[in-house]
């Protein structure tokens, strides 16, 4: 080993941390490519009594230093976390796996129970997950709350063989009477598309002890993001949910909706640039007036969200007591539409939630409305049979936002009994399913409004059941849209006299 190296070598171990139960290497930049070179540093490793977490990030491992410091881990009986992320820069691709099944070699002769394992920002594919698969499905992993593969290349082969580890891991667990219960799964960045994250999904299912799920920037569309609602639906503890730039549309966004109104725990979501679009911003609004009592954290960025249903996600958190954020940015509000929401949030002294809007797109023009039905359509018919195979296993989830397929088979086609059957909270859906097609994605301009149809909402808004934000909504999309009710002048005028009144009952 030349003498440049060794001084190198000595003076990080001169830096190293020791304590706690702690020997840290990280960002130590060292090259470590023989037994020679990692002499000293398994040394620290083999006196180093009561090893609970071993640092090595930062640094880049070879085959050979990988085999000589597998051979020093042998002993570690109670070691717990491994923080071995960004450890082989600049190495082929095909050394990495013999690496990796060293040190995960080491770690089950050593009998060690671990609790957090992170790889993360590792390049090593398919074939690197491949080489933690037994130690991923040993009693080494029985105890494993923590793990993260961020940035690791996955795709949708690595993503596969790693929920059959995890299944694995624990029907192994389970059998022994302790079920592996993993509380945190990190897997950005890596490729895993509809058929990786269905494979993960029912395995979520089976474990059901997630509290932070991380997958963002996967390429997951609907029918992958479909299998992970179902899956979070069991996971009752679960308090963040990061699927920042996946894509969602409509039919993934409800499914999201419909699986958060199973969950209490929730504090952090963030489904920025997931193209949750206005009808599934208000799918979520609806869950957050009925649930999720300690939100703290919503992003609903870079969505496609018009300014109407962002008025309706806004006054949906004003009786969130933890809330300190929610991120609207990126959105098609327009100029007058940031000022409405901003207004909106100052009259409810929320100003301070609010992110900033400076990256709003402007209101949609009708080439975009139609080219997001067409999208939307195209889903429907094109994928069925796609998402039916890749979602084999899953729960079904209800697309509907903030309505039971007797709402839909009501106002298709009402009558007394059908009505008496929706029971006692029969105003309150109806009122949901009636805003939600008025306010999204623009489709009243699509849509002849007869004089008929303001005059049923300017009752509707005089019962005690219509709640008073509700009107102002109401009488904000009415302003918006005069041109669109120019052929019911009359009504439509009579409507907003009632709204304000309602409104401003001194008025």
């Amino acid at each position: 080993m030349a003498s440049d190296d060794i001084a190198l070598l000595a003076e990080a171990l001169s830096k190293t941390h020791v304590g706690n139960g702690e020997l840290s290497y990280k960002g130590r930049g060292l090259k470590l490519d023989t037994a020679e070179s990692v002499k000293e540093l398994v040394g620290e490793i083999e006196e180093y009594q009561g090893l609970r977490a071993l640092r090595l990030e930062g640094n880049t491992l070879g085959v050979e230093a990988a085999r000589a410091i597998a051979k020093a881990l042998e002993s570690k009986d109670q070691l717990q976390s491994c923080h071995w992320s960004d450890m082989f820069t600049g190495r082929l691709r095909s050394e990495i796996p013999n690496a990796l099944r060293s040190l995960g070699s080491a770690l089950m002769t050593a009998g060690a129970r671990l609790t957090e394992l992170d790889l993360s920002d590792n390049a090593f594919g398919p074939d690197g997950v491949k080489s933690i698969e037994t130690l991923l499905k040993s009693s080494a992993c029985h105890s494993l709350r923590e793990l993260r593969l961020n940035n690791c290349g996955l795709g949708i082969g690595g993503g596969k063989i790693l929920a059959i580890a995890l299944t694995e891991c624990h029907k192994q667990s389970a059998a022994l009477g302790v079920p592996l219960k993993l509380k945190v799964f990190i897997a950005g960045r890596n490729r895993l598309e509809n058929e990786g994250a269905t494979a993960l999904a029912k395995a979520f299912q089976l474990m059901g002890s997630l509290e932070e799920v991380h997958m963002p920037q996967n390429g997951i569309n609907h029918a992958g993001v479909t299998a992970l609602a179902s899956a979070m639906q069991h996971n009752p503890h679960l308090r963040v949910l990061n699927l920042n730039d996946n894509t969602f549309t409509k039919r993934g966004a409800l499914a999201m909706a419909q699986a958060l109104r199973h969950l209490r725990s929730v504090q952090v979501i963030n489904f920025g640039d997931c193209l949750v679009r206005s009808e599934g911003a208000i799918a979520i609004s609806a869950v957050l007036r009925e649930g999720l009592p300690i939100l703290k954290e919503l992003n609903l960025s870079f969505g496609e969200i018009t300014e109407a249903a962002a008025l309706v996600v806004a006054q949906a958190v004003q009786d969130k007591p933890h809330m300190e954020k929610l991120d609207l940015n990126g959105n098609c509000l327009g100029e007058e539409g940031c000022e409405a929401l901003k207004e909106t949030m100052e009259n409810m002294d929320l100003a301070d939630l609010l992110g900033s809007l400076s990256d709003d797109e402007g209101e949609p023009d009708e080439d975009d409305e139609e080219e997001e039905e067409e999208e939307e359509t195209d889903e429907e018919d094109g994928e069925e049979i796609k998402e039916n195979g890749v979602t084999e296993g899953v729960s079904p989830v209800n697309h509907q936002p903030a309505c039971h397929p007797e709402v839909v088979s009501f106002l298709s086609f009402p009558t007394a009994e059908g009505l008496l059957q929706l029971g006692k909270n029969r105003p309150g859906f109806i009122q949901q399913q009636v805003m939600c097609t008025l306010l999204t994605e623009g489709k009243v301009k699509k849509v002849q409004v007869l004089p008929g149809h303001l005059l049923v909402l300017e009752h509707t808004v005089q019962q005690d059941y219509f709640p008073q934000d509700h009107a102002s909504l109401l009488d904000t999309f009415v302003a918006r849209h005069g041109k669109a009710l120019k052929s019911c002048s009359s009504a439509r005028d009579s409507l907003k006299s009632t709204l304000e009144r309602r409104i401003s009952p001194e008025c």
